[in-house]
């Protein structure tokens, strides 16, 4: 079996748990946390290329970890303790000197990307202060609101794993800019049928007064036209900024080409979404499109 499947085919951590297996490395850790709980993304990561997938694998673990914070705390003072220690994690991956880094697997794969790569501390730091809003209950009134938190949890994640491909260039930060928008939109569509588990209201308020729907009836998770109508509104948004990323990614060296890749999972799911009239909460976009696999290789092999 190639290494591939074993990645797919491999357990994944128990809920909350940090500590190592005696026969688990730290990588290994981080592998398994993104294919858990950032599928897609794991799947793009496993396509990058040496050093350039290890660093994306600590930013992209380090970000599942700051993400999920919120959903596991029951007190807001606890969530907010749990992110100062990440902010202050990052600062000690900064130390060069591995003694001062926390003994949480993440940490240990971050400290040594940013060994690699000087990765940009800003990045790292607004992946973290950005989810202090989730804590404080966050509370999206237009979609430049969304398309802002997109940017800072989305975004933030994209110019740090550029960084780790070796690109510095205006034209990808542009591309990845605009992919993390999209991306980030995407991510508070899929969550719109958890609204009432979350406690959280995915779609901008302005358009939910534009379309005369209460937060009660998103909440409840019951399908109506005006439902439909304000996923389309911000589906749209989300797909103005694909488009974007994707004229762009000619003018991308091809360095960095790849770090592109989510946008395929991104578009696929629009085009569902679309077949299906914009109703988001029909249960066939909880499913992985079996075309995913195939559509990022053919991405990749076009890449080179």
């Amino acid at each position: 079996m190639n290494n591939f499947n074993k990645l797919l085919l491999a357990k994944p951590p128990l809920r909350g748990a940090h500590r190592l297996k005696t026969t688990q490395s730290s990588a290994d850790y981080c592998l398994d946390s993104i294919r858990k709980y950032d599928y897609e993304n794991f799947m793009c990561t496993l396509l990058l290329k040496g050093s350039a997938r290890s660093i994306a694998v600590a930013v992209r673990s380090f970000n599942v970890e700051v993400s999920r914070v919120a959903e596991q705390v029951s007190q807001s003072n606890i969530g907010l303790m749990r992110l100062k220690f990440w902010e202050e994690a990052v600062d000690k991956c900064y130390s060069k000197d591995i003694l001062q880094v926390p003994k949480h697997p993440v940490a240990v794969e971050l400290f040594k990307a940013i060994s690699k790569v000087n990765l940009s501390r800003r990045y790292l730091k607004t992946l973290v202060s950005a989810r202090e809003s989730n804590i404080n209950g966050l509370n999206l009134k237009t979609l430049d609101d969304m398309e802002k938190y997109a940017e800072q949890t989305v975004s933030s994640t994209y110019y740090l794993v550029l960084e780790g491909c070796g690109v510095k260039n205006v034209d990808a930060d542009h591309a990845v800019s605009h992919l993390g928008k999209a991306q980030g939109i995407v991510q508070q569509l899929r969550a719109i049928p958890h609204s009432k588990r979350l406690d959280f209201i995915p779609i901008p308020e302005e358009i939910l007064i534009k379309h005369h729907v209460s937060q009660e009836q998103v909440l409840r998770a019951k399908e109506t036209q005006k439902l439909s109508d304000c996923v389309y509104e911000v589906a749209s948004r989300a797909h103005q900024h694909l488009k974007k990323s994707r004229n762009l990614a000619g003018k991308v060296p091809k360095a960095g080409r790849n770090a592109l890749l989510p946008a395929v999972p991104v578009a696929l799911y629009l085009d569902r979404l679309q077949k299906l009239d914009y109703n988001v909460l029909d249960p066939r976009l909880q499913n992985r499109p079996w075309k995913l696999w195939p559509s990022l290789y053919l991405s990749m092999l076009k890449n080179k």
